[in-house]
């Protein structure tokens, strides 16, 4: 018989193990998927975790997947370990690219050095004004972030497509719904010949960084655990709770608003009616794979990343639907979520007359 035997206390080894065997639980039940759906499970494996990254364009299109996720994800787990939960990041990724993308069509005939980096900025503050709107809701109102924050997202939605439909749509487009072409100086410079990767990948090493160092290093970090750990703490040591979730949902808008400028002066190029293949909400399991810390946000924002190339390879190679992406990235989710059990939980086996007598 097996059991589930409540620790004593969290095992910390088990809290980084956990990640670890809810990839290997996905890779194996990718298998398994894959034989069932009459393909042989070695060679799709392969097509889908590892030939993306046999080529310096593959781990060049790794950089460009992985940007926006660890982005999001950086700001998103600083509002869950404070307990505050921003689920409408995909809403300040597309607003972000709407602000800053707009000031690239507005001077699309400038050539100023200052152009790209403003545009960054006004990205930054379209994310964080978009996520003000929920913290409002939130801080005067008592109203639920999770409902408020998600529903943004299909607002944002729809404003890009007025947009891309009216003002944002290119005079010479043959009305088709998307925006003139970025000048070269409103693009995001190329660092290596024969890929797409971008400056925008080393400049999420430098925010990654920085936020590392906000959360283990400084006091509003120390008052953001303690907010999320123990509230009634923080409200006897003085801790203002409200200024914490306007800290932290201005912060997770402006680097998705970031992501989302990346994206539209990166790969792209322009404003499309569909920026994000739904980065905003992918990030969330990026997070939570992460562990909510910065090193672990990263290596799981490229492991998610692999999961969105691996996808289009099995599609070129084998003909399957791009939404497997989505489905491995559902099975990593739940694995997760049921490998988290044995941090608080560990597995006893009993046999026989022992397990006869301990039920008696």
């Amino acid at each position: 018989m097996i059991r589930l035997q409540p620790r004593t206390e969290p095992s910390q080894i088990m809290t980084y193990l956990s990640p670890v065997f809810a990839v290997g639980l996905t890779i194996i039940s990718s298998m398994v998927l894959f034989s069932f759906m009459g393909f042989d499970p070695w060679k799709s494996s392969y097509l889908f975790f590892v030939e993306p990254l046999t080529t310096v364009y593959g781990l060049g299109e790794l950089a460009i997947k992985a940007t926006p996720l660890i982005l999001i994800a950086l700001g998103l787990a600083i509002g869950f370990r404070a307990n505050v939960w921003n689920i409408g990041a995909e809403g300040q990724l597309i607003m972000g690219a709407i602000v800053g993308g707009g000031l690239a069509l507005w001077f699309y005939e400038s050539e100023s050095i200052w152009l790209l980096p403003t545009m960054i900025i006004f990205g930054a503050i379209g994310g964080a004004l978009w996520a003000s709107i929920p913290a409002l809701l939130r801080t005067h109102f008592n109203t639920n972030e999770i409902l408020t924050s998600l529903m943004m997202s299909y607002v944002a939605i729809l404003l890009l497509n007025f947009l891309v439909n009216g003002p944002y749509q290119d005079p010479s487009g043959y009305n088709f719904p998307e925006s003139r072409m970025f000048s070269d100086a409103a693009l995001l410079p190329i660092i290596f010949d024969g890929t797409r990767m971008n400056i925008g990948a080393p400049l999420t090493l430098i925010i990654l960084a920085t936020i590392w160092i906000l959360m283990s290093r400084t006091l509003i970090g120390f008052q953001l655990r303690v907010v999320g750990q123990a509230p009634d703490a923080a409200r006897y040591a003085g801790f203002n709770q409200k200024k914490m979730i306007w800290f932290v949902f201005l912060l997770a808008g402006g680097l998705a608003g970031i992501a989302g400028l990346m994206e539209v002066a990166g790969p792209i190029g322009q404003i499309l009616p569909s920026i994000s293949p739904g980065y905003g909400f992918t990030a969330i399991i990026v997070a939570f794979l992460g562990r909510l810390h910065p090193v672990g946000v990263l290596f799981a924002g490229l492991v998610i990343a692999l999961s969105y190339l691996g996808g289009e390879s099995v599609q070129i190679e084998l003909g399957l639907p791009v939404a497997i992406t989505g489905v491995l990235q559902g099975l990593l989710l739940f694995y997760l979520l049921a490998s988290d059990l044995l941090i608080r939980y560990r597995i006893q086996f009993t046999f026989g007359a022992y397990a006869s007598r301990g039920e008696a």
